[in-house]
């Protein structure tokens, strides 16, 4: 696909995210970096994610909100990547990447906000317990080199992105299964080079 791809970032946000997964892709892209305030809740910005926030992907017309859906769609629009098992093969990646898009990020964020349910509630959270949600990832991740199995996936980039920044920062404790994860799916050229554009960003 010819169209230009546009990133829509800050290096201090899930921007990282698809910064990676671009730079597995391997495609030419342009990003434009947003700043937090008011730049984001500008209306030209507002146009593109109605939620006022990074990353958004422009890909000619097509706008992907969703650091999940930004990695699914660039695995699947740029098929020579190999980011994506062959369809009748996606289970185990698809049961993964919105695992962790939706019970395993819930669940850390409610904890770190000192919001974890009580046992009446635990019913009504698509993740039950934040200590469920840990013992299953551990499990999974242990199972297999990644975590659809022994190809690395555009899930490995969003999970293992989450997993490296929780145990960065503290939200995470570390585990054998967590560090080893994180030391094979971070020891790849693309995240390095996203890593170093993102930090000089920064500066």
């Amino acid at each position: 696909m010819n169209d230009p791809l546009v990133l829509y970032t800050h290096p201090m946000s899930r921007g990282r995210i698809a910064r990676w997964m671009l730079e597995e892709v391997g495609a030419p892209y342009r990003t434009e970096l947003v700043a937090f305030g008011s730049a984001m809740k500008s209306l030209p910005f507002l146009a593109l994610n109605p939620m006022g926030k990074v990353p958004v992907l422009c890909h000619g017309n097509t706008v992907v909100t969703e650091c999940a859906a930004i990695c699914a769609y660039l695995a699947d629009a740029f098929p020579d990547a190999d980011l994506a098992p062959p369809p009748a093969d996606r289970g185990s990646y698809y049961r993964w990447l919105f695992f962790a898009a939706g019970p395993f990020e819930a669940a850390v964020t409610d904890r770190d906000l000192g919001m974890e349910p009580n046992i009446e509630q635990q019913g009504r959270v698509g993740y039950g317990t934040i200590e469920s949600v840990l013992e299953t990832l551990e499990l999974a991740i242990s199972e297999h080199e990644y975590i659809a199995g022994a190809h690395f996936t555009a899930a490995d980039v969003y999970l293992g992105s989450h997993i490296g920044w929780g145990l960065q920062y503290g939200s995470l404790e570390p585990c054998p299964a967590f560090t080893d994860y994180w030391a094979r799916v971070s020891d790849r050229e693309a995240y390095r080079r996203a890593k170093a554009l993102d930090d000089q960003a920064m500066r």
